[in-house]
């Protein structure tokens, strides 16, 4: 499968759902939450995909590798929001069990793609 632009890769599909979840998870969250851990919660799960995307449409392996390196960053801070809630009971376990997992997938991968891209030099845009 050619890769023509960030919505192609399977890594940013994946972390765009896990972005679904977390919104979602958040909408249970108590009302004195909204400005601290919902939004702290959503913020680093939209930044993995926003990551993946602004490092592969910069166009530069080095920025890509960069942005990769953010968003796996930002999915660790996610993971320990997730485990927070949990600790605070605004999660259940079957739920952390299904989002740690989900996020051990996206951090594979993302370990995957930024293994392949160092063996990359230059231009990540195809010349038309």
């Amino acid at each position: 499968m050619t890769i023509r632009n960030y919505q192609d890769l399977e890594v940013w599909q994946k972390a765009m759902d896990l972005v679904e979840d977390c919104y979602r998870l958040t909408m249970g969250f108590p009302d004195n939450e909204i400005y601290g851990l919902s939004s702290q919660l959503q913020r680093s799960a939209v930044s993995v995909p926003a990551n993946i995307a602004e490092g592969r449409e910069r166009g530069r392996t080095k920025e890509f590798l960069h942005h990769l390196s953010i968003a796996y960053g930002s999915l660790a801070e996610l993971e320990t929001h997730i485990l927070i809630a949990r600790r605070l009971n605004y999660v259940d376990e079957e739920t952390l069990r299904q989002l740690m997992d989900r996020v051990a997938e996206i951090g594979r991968m993302l370990n995957g793609l930024r293994g392949s891209l160092g063996h990359k030099t230059r231009s990540l845009i195809p010349s038309p």
